[in-house]
């Protein structure tokens, strides 16, 4: 079993939470844990980037000089890739760098995941976390009092416009549903940061499942 603390806004723990780690699969798939890594990071790659080949360059295909007797290097069209100008060698073509992965190996990497937070003791949870409305700085206090200083994953059971405003300024602070996470974003921060309703609610989905 592993012990989760829960904390207040002001930082003190108010309770403990014991979580079984064969709801998370009992022990981190570091190899499916890694391919999943892989995948969401080629997903994000745009593949736009191309260069013209020396087929797609201006300029005529005739040989520039004769092979012999001028006194130059044998040289053939203008549209060589030695030549300033030139076609590339080689040239990039636009491509898509996508991966994918079964659903159910999707999940399993995302339990192992979130199971080697909670076992390096990167997952925290707060009693509640709502704003009337938007406060960048409230938001940031809170987090100073749970001392979290680096990147942060922070998960709500449901869509909160107004805690999303207010974390959207916070460097490397992101928010999400719980229904939206992945290993890719989970193993992107230093620390996810649970709402109880969100943490418990993951709990619930874990033990029907």
């Amino acid at each position: 079993m592993i012990d989760v603390k829960v904390y207040n806004r002001e930082g003190k723990e108010l309770e403990n939470l014991q979580v079984d780690e064969a709801l998370f699969g009992g022990t981190v798939r570091a190899a499916l844990l890694k391919q999943a890594v892989v995948m969401y990071h080629a997903n994000k790659r745009v593949g736009t980037a191309a260069t013209k080949s020396r087929g797609m360059v201006d300029g005529s295909t005739r040989k520039i000089y004769r092979q012999k007797g001028t006194g130059n290097s044998r040289a053939g069209s203008i549209r060589t890739p030695v030549r300033v100008g030139g076609g590339v060698t080689f040239a990039k073509v636009a491509r898509d760098f996508g991966k994918d992965m079964p659903k159910k190996q999707r999940r399993l990497a995302c339990d192992s995941a979130l199971l080697a937070k909670m076992q390096s003791g990167s997952v925290v949870v707060i009693d509640e976390l709502s704003f009337d409305a938007p406060k960048t700085k409230e938001f940031s206090r809170v987090l100073d009092n749970l001392n979290i200083d680096r990147s942060c994953l922070v998960m709500l059971p449901e869509q909160d416009v107004n805690v999303y405003k207010s974390a959207r300024n916070v460097y490397k602070v992101d928010v999400m549903k719980i229904s939206d996470l992945n290993a890719g974003d989970i193993c992107n921060k230093q620390k996810v940061l649970f709402t109880k309703d969100a943490f418990l609610a993951l709990l619930d989905r874990k033990k029907t499942n």
